[in-house]
């Protein structure tokens, strides 16, 4: 397990503007297995980079922050590049076996959105006051490729260095009571090792898998245990128009995935989904009945706060907890590794 040499122990809560000189630098001092390349800006204009780091046959695209409320990817992505530079001589293998192309945060104008509960981290009252998350037509996730300037930016640049083996769109949730991997369905058959060992990791942190069967809607096909298949735009227009919402079916572009399959080649596509809270509570096989009951509770807790009152007891009833930077980042990190290893 090759990215187990990353420390992540200090990892902690960055900001876009503030690491992006840190990147700049650290990847000048390595011009032999990585360059960073601004992509654009986005529409407040901050910078877009992308980072190509190792010169291996496999490629892979990892991006990270298409939500603007789950800043765990980014700060996962910043940490492989960052630690994984100051590491090389122990990374040596990964960066001669692959070729990674990181955009470490597609939406900076969401995280500065966000920047009042991530600095009071980890308040979950501040995390219900303060979270801002884009609405369809908004998602970044959903608007390749072209549909707004960042994922012009980003899907230019992966169309230049196309066509991949791996592709990983690293997102979160903001409560759930476990963990969640999304696996591309022409791969599904293909990936048990993956989905022991992210179950593993899972479970190393303390989290168990978050085991909800949505029957297909909106595309979430179910796997297993903790594993569905990965949104798709076409399922979710789909969905929309089923129920004759053309105007919202509208608002829809492909995601991520569906845009670097179209870019040639067999990828395998997967998308993290960890906590950034933790609903503790019963739950039966199919159902996490404690976290659906705290999930048709959360619009009352919200109308209460935004009144001014006191919802420590309503929270309390759920054993909420955070998932800690760390050992969120250690899942990113290893899922990562199981990915290419899958390709491999």
């Amino acid at each position: 397990m090759i990215l187990d040499n990353i420390s992540v122990k200090d990892a902690s809560f960055r900001f876009h503007d503030e690491v992006l000189n840190l990147l700049t630098n650290v990847c000048s001092g390595h011009p032999d297995i990585c360059s960073l390349e601004e992509l654009g800006r986005s529409e407040e204009g901050r910078r877009l980079v992308g980072i190509r780091l190792g010169r291996g046959p496999l490629k892979a695209s990892l991006l990270a922050g298409a939500h603007a409320d789950e800043p765990v990817g980014p700060e996962s992505l910043r940490t492989l590049i960052l630690k994984g530079l100051e590491g090389r001589d122990r990374l040596g293998s990964l960066f001669e076996r692959y070729t990674l192309y990181i955009v470490p945060h597609v939406n900076p104008d969401g995280e500065e959105r966000n920047r009042g509960w991530i600095e009071a981290w980890p308040d979950p009252v501040a995390y219900l006051k303060h979270a801002v998350r884009e609405l369809p037509g908004r998602d970044v996730e959903f608007n390749y490729p072209a549909k707004r300037i960042e994922n012009g930016a980003v899907s230019g640049w992966l169309a230049s260095n196309a066509p991949y083996h791996l592709h990983m769109s690293l997102h979160g949730m903001g409560f759930s009571d476990g963990a969640m991997l999304l696996i591309e369905k022409n791969w599904t058959y293909r990936t048990g090792t993956v989905q022991e060992g992210f179950t593993e990791a899972a479970r190393l942190a303390g989290l168990r898998l978050h085991d909800h069967n949505r029957k297909g809607e909106k595309g979430f096909f179910y796997i297993a245990p903790g594993f569905t298949t990965t949104p798709e735009g076409t399922a979710m227009r789909t969905y929309f128009r089923s129920h004759g919402d053309e105007t919202t079916a509208a608002l829809f572009g492909d995601s991520s995935m569906e845009f670097v399959r179209s870019l040639g080649g067999d990828p395998l596509c997967m998308v993290t989904e960890l906590p950034l809270f933790i609903v503790d509570g019963p739950f039966e096989p199919f159902i996490p009945t404690a976290y659906l009951a705290f999930k048709s509770e959360l619009p009352e807790i919200r109308l209460a706060l935004q009144r001014g009152d006191n919802v420590d007891d309503r929270l309390a009833r759920y054993g909420l907890n955070h998932l800690p930077i760390a050992e969120a980042v250690r899942i990113q990190m290893r899922t990562i590794e199981l990915g290419l290893e899958a390709v491999e």
